[in-house]
């Protein structure tokens, strides 16, 4: 109570009763106001400055809000036009290049007959190439037929077909090399390591690093040229990984024997302990054929301890491949093998527990997983 009677006196105090006297027309009029009139009064006039000051601040936000907004549709608008104008540059570029062919049938068709030159080119280190010939006949079939009477039109056509013919060779050079490099990857090897340098790669199309000094050299336009170079070097490059995937024992050493056993730690049938198998086992009746995995020199044939008659094949680059187990040898220390070629025979020589083959496959004197490379054969074979 005592706070409440020190509020009301502190209120009355700044608020004390005043009274207004006014005189009109020789009247006078008295006015009373109270405290709590005037605290009204006050309260309203706050009321009124804090609703003015809020509007205030609202309409700031506003307007800062509203600058950002031009600010950032301006950006657009003038990112809009840039491209308008660098869409327009080129259809104007276009347009020239394409009214200066057209303003000469003999220059047009010089350009044509340069490029079929280069693409002939391009043509002859196709052919052969496992899978060329299914990827390359519906695009010229479609360069073929074209029926048009007009001569203009059928010159054009054949443009079109010349650059859907260089699309498809593009596109088969890229997609094998790539199949080939992922082959080499599933066997565990390093696919650089089978490709011969960028300089040594060797062709015509090829050799010059310069888009614009082979586009020279063919006489045709440097999109062409560069096009052309492109679809060359992933030819030569997937070349190179046929060649070296021909070399790779990625073949099997049987032809219908089953795997019994995988690569890796397993239960050893004499110890039935854990232990580590190199290699993978086939089963077979006796004097199943075995074949080389893949073309080499014979290294070694005879009894090795544990493995029984062996035969040992050195496929170069580091890679060689081991037969075990075996009941008869059918080739000599030093020959040359073909893949496929009948190296022997399944028997149960060594440590055994019945008629098998071991088969291992070592890369740099260790011996690696022969599934990985059986895969990868698989892998490739389906690709040819």
């Amino acid at each position: 109570m005592t706070r409440l009677a020190r509020l009301r006196g502190s209120l009355e105090e700044l608020f004390p009763e005043r009274h207004l006297y006014v005189r009109s027309g020789g009247a006078m009029k008295a006015f009373v106001l109270t405290t709590s009139k005037q605290m009204a009064i006050a309260g309203v006039v706050a009321g009124g400055a804090l609703w003015m000051g809020v509007c205030t601040a609202a309409m700031l936000v506003n307007l800062l809000s509203a600058s950002a907004t031009d600010r950032e549709i301006a950006q657009l608008k003038a990112q809009s036009e840039r491209y308008v104008a660098d869409r327009q540059a080129r259809l104007d570029s276009a347009l020239a290049r394409l009214n200066a062919a057209s303003g000469s049938n003999e220059d047009l068709a010089t350009t044509i007959e340069k490029r079929h030159a280069a693409l002939a080119l391009l043509l002859t280190d196709l052919k052969g190439a496992p899978g060329a010939a299914e990827n390359l006949t519906p695009a010229i079939n479609r360069a073929l037929a074209a029926e048009s009477r007009n001569p203009a039109q059928r010159v054009e056509m054949v443009r079109i077909g010349q650059e859907q013919l260089l699309d498809a060779a593009d596109s088969y050079a890229k997609s094998r090399a790539e199949r080939l490099r992922l082959a080499f990857r599933m066997a565990g090897l390093t696919p650089s390591a089978f490709v011969p340098k960028s300089g040594s790669l060797g062709g015509p199309l090829i050799d010059s690093k310069d888009p614009r000094a082979l586009a020279a050299v063919l006489d045709v336009d440097e999109e062409f040229a560069l096009r052309i170079q492109r679809a060359a070097k992933d030819l030569s490059e997937a070349r190179a990984l046929t060649d070296a995937a021909g070399d790779l024992p990625f073949g099997r050493p049987t032809a219908s024997a089953p795997q019994t056993s995988g690569y890796g730690v397993r239960f050893d049938p004499f110890t039935r302990r854990p232990a580590f198998h190199s290699g993978l086992d086939f089963a077979g009746g006796h004097a199943t054929p075995i074949h080389a995995a893949g073309p080499g020199v014979v290294a070694f044939t005879g009894v090795r301890s544990g493995y029984g008659n062996t035969i040992e094949i050195d496929h170069g680059r580091g890679l060689k491949t081991r037969y075990a187990h075996l009941s008869a040898i059918a080739v000599r220390p030093g020959q040359r093998i073909a893949i496929g070629q009948r190296i022997g025979a399944m028997g149960s020589t060594g440590r055994s527990t019945g008629t098998h083959l071991h088969y291992e496959v070592w890369v740099n004197g260790r011996a690696q997983n022969p599934g990985r490379f059986l895969k990868a054969g698989q892998y490739v074979q389906q690709g040819d």
